[in-house]
């Protein structure tokens, strides 16, 4: 069965009567779980198999683990994970201790997350923060140059793909800049393209060939003054696909979020139309919903080839000492705490 270019949240820990009925007449391409959607490992499998039997085909199931602010998993069922910036300021000390811890995070990560069904995480960020940008990212960030953000987002993307899930590129094509949070209002960023190549898009660059990418809700008018990111053909047109090189299936952010207006059928009709491949919508409410599956095509053309290539990346877990390694993992964090 053919899926349809969305993703879609729901209400909570298991479908309603009239959730069903939408999976399995929208088709959305996946599921994106946040922390209403969980209480216990078993509750959260049931969830994902129940959605899956609905859309009739292995939807890719999505969730934000990061770690730090940025976590829908936490105890006391699964670890607590540090702040991005943990990464950063272990490589700042020794490059080699840095990229060990985090694309050991990764794989850490990917084993709480694979035995649940889970097959995606929104991770990692390559947004470098600006002195004006806005505390959204903040300790998100692996640190402050691109090449650093590059070397600590691969090290994670690495990490994740070992223990067998799928990465996403965030934010496309850059966060760190925006002097307010985006998923409020609107930022624009008024710095010019110059800069912006040098350093904001100069992260994304080393990780242009990950399977799966995120836009940012954001105005670079030195690009497009009128239209943020995920709305604007020639940002990602000539930004994210060109000066990047981004080749994977390209997400929206959260629809529903502050920064865009118009009502949702139109925010998916513009987003898919700039040449975004899957439209997110992550509150879980219905009639968002339905607007935004109204608007959503079958995948199909080049869309539904990047998107197929996306799950074709997944691989099986590397076999390895979980338990060794989760001691090590923890070493390598208190050391970096006690250091700081």
């Amino acid at each position: 069965m053919t899926a349809r270019s969305f993703i879609t949240g729901v209400a909570g820990p298991r479908l309603g009567d009239a959730e069903r009925q939408f999976v399995r007449a929208a088709r959305p391409w996946g599921l994106i779980l946040f922390r209403r959607n969980i209480e216990n490992p078993g509750q959260v499998t049931a969830l994902i198999d129940e959605f899956r039997s609905e859309c009739g085909f292995e939807a890719a199931v999505l969730v934000d683990q990061e770690g730090g602010r940025v976590q829908r998993l936490g105890p006391p069922h699964w670890p607590a994970y540090p702040a991005g910036a943990c990464y950063g300021a272990l490589y700042r000390r020794d490059p080699a201790a840095g990229l060990a811890a985090a694309r050991l995070g990764g794989r850490l990560i990917a084993a709480d997350l694979a035995p649940l069904g889970i097959t995606v995480d929104c991770l990692p960020l390559a947004d470098v923060p600006a002195p004006e940008g806005d505390p959204v990212i903040g300790d998100r960030a692996y640190g402050d140059r691109a090449e650093v953000v590059a070397a600590v987002a691969a090290a994670l993307a690495e990490g994740l793909a070992a223990g067998g899930i799928l990465p996403v590129l965030k934010h496309l094509p850059g966060h760190g800049r925006a002097a307010c949070d985006s998923h409020r209002a609107l930022p624009v960023v008024g710095c010019d393209r110059e800069t912006l190549e040098r350093t904001d898009f100069a992260a994304f660059r080393p990780l242009a060939r990950l399977p799966l990418g995120m836009t940012a809700h954001v105005v670079y008018t030195a690009i497009d003054p009128d239209r943020p990111a995920t709305l604007s053909p020639t940002v990602i047109a000539e930004v994210i696909r060109g000066r990047i090189g981004f080749s994977g299936a390209l997400m929206t952010d959260d629809l529903s979020m502050g920064a865009l207006s118009g009502s949702l059928a139109e925010r998916t009709r513009g987003a898919l139309a700039a040449g975004c491949d899957l439209a997110l919508h992550c509150n879980g409410n219905l009639v968002e919903m339905e607007q935004v599956a109204g608007e959503a095509p079958v995948l199909s053309g080049a869309a539904a080839g990047r998107c197929a290539a996306a799950l074709a990346a997944r691989r099986s877990p590397e076999p390895g000492d979980l338990a060794a390694a989760r001691t090590t993992f923890s070493r390598m964090i208190a050391a970096a705490a006690a250091a700081s």
